[in-house]
């Protein structure tokens, strides 16, 4: 970028990359700075499996926005996600899955979402409650790609580089959009933002061309999504692990869970385990503030529905940093 950016993205995950997409597809010339590439970003081993609006990940968030503007919120990343399903490059895809908990409960927010039915007797695989989706669901390492090459289409610049804090930040542009994820305990600092570990295990895929989702809240999950030839399972959720090891333990549940759902998966090759920190708060931080006279716009702190609310949450960045006035 010859000229100093009009705006500066912090992060390069799925919430960064989206919001700096958004306004370079505006024309507004973005500078992305990020400690980590897009690949090595908590959202690249994210399942990323499009939530209900009524549910908050497990262990997580203790208040939300209020319900519409959740609901708003996911109508417009589901839409989002439905036209990008099928397009060549974007990873994303309609899939088919069984969304199950251990407990029963109110599902009437899923009833009139696509492919729903209750499972019948032998597809709850001993959970309580079981029904069929069909919804979009993303391979995020070919989609941050894809993000990668619009933002780079638009004329947007990516670079790898850390900011020890907001205020030496907001001296390389005159609007910074804060999207450091879990980071921003740290940079704000923020310290309502708290890391919730999640482990994933990533094997050969057996043959299934259907995910299996656990919705209830729990520090375990059990958890799989076919992506072509891998097949992502999982997961965990610890609060306040900052841990990047992988935990052995962690791992041989995970695959125990996902095989007494699926025993094909007991004999998988395994080819690697992923760890990365989902960036948990009271509530999502999506508002401005000056610091040192530089606009800050912060967008960060959306938990396990991030892939989610990509979209959303970027458009409304969009209109508060080319439209102050009617934010």
């Amino acid at each position: 970028m010859a000229r100093r950016p009009d705006v500066l993205v912090i992060g390069a995950g799925v919430t960064g990359l989206t919001t700096a997409v958004c306004l370079a597809e505006q024309g507004v010339p973005v500078l992305v700075r990020a400690a980590e590439p897009p690949l090595a970003t908590t959202s690249a081993v994210a399942l990323a499996v499009l939530m209900g609006p009524s549910l908050a990940p497990p262990d997580e968030a203790e208040s939300w926005p209020p319900i519409e503007t959740m609901m708003r919120r996911h109508r417009e990343g589901v839409a989002e996600f439905a036209a990008l399903a099928g397009r060549p490059g974007t990873g994303v895809s309609v899939m088919p899955g069984r969304w199950v908990s251990h407990r029963a409960q109110d599902v009437s927010w899923a009833r009139p979402l696509p492919g729903h039915r209750p499972c019948a007797p032998e597809e709850h695989a001993g959970f309580a409650e079981a029904f069929w989706l069909s919804t979009p669901v993303v391979d995020m390492p070919l989609y941050l790609r894809h993000l990668t090459g619009r933002l780079t289409a638009a004329g947007g610049v990516l670079e790898i580089g850390r900011f020890e804090s907001l205020a030496e930040a907001a001296a390389q542009a005159p609007v910074i959009v804060n999207c450091a994820g879990a980071e921003a305990r740290h940079l704000v600092p923020d310290p309502d933002v708290h890391p919730v570990r999640g482990q994933h295990v990533v094997v050969e895929n057996p043959g299934l061309d259907t995910y299996f989702f656990q919705f209830s809240r729990a520090k375990a999950m059990t958890m799989f999504m076919p992506h072509g030839s891998r097949l992502v399972l999982g997961g965990t959720a610890t609060r306040d692990d900052w841990s990047r090891t992988p935990d052995p333990v962690q791992t041989e549940e995970i695959i125990s869970r996902c095989a007494a759902v699926e025993p094909r998966i007991a004999e998988a090759r395994v080819l690697s385990v992923e760890v990365g920190f989902r960036a948990s708060r009271s509530a999502i931080r999506l508002e401005e503030e000056l610091v040192g006279g530089t606009r800050v716009i912060h967008n960060y702190g959306h938990s396990g529905a991030a892939v989610a609310f990509s979209w959303p949450c970027a458009r409304e960045v969009t209109r508060r940093a080319l439209h102050p006035a009617h934010a």
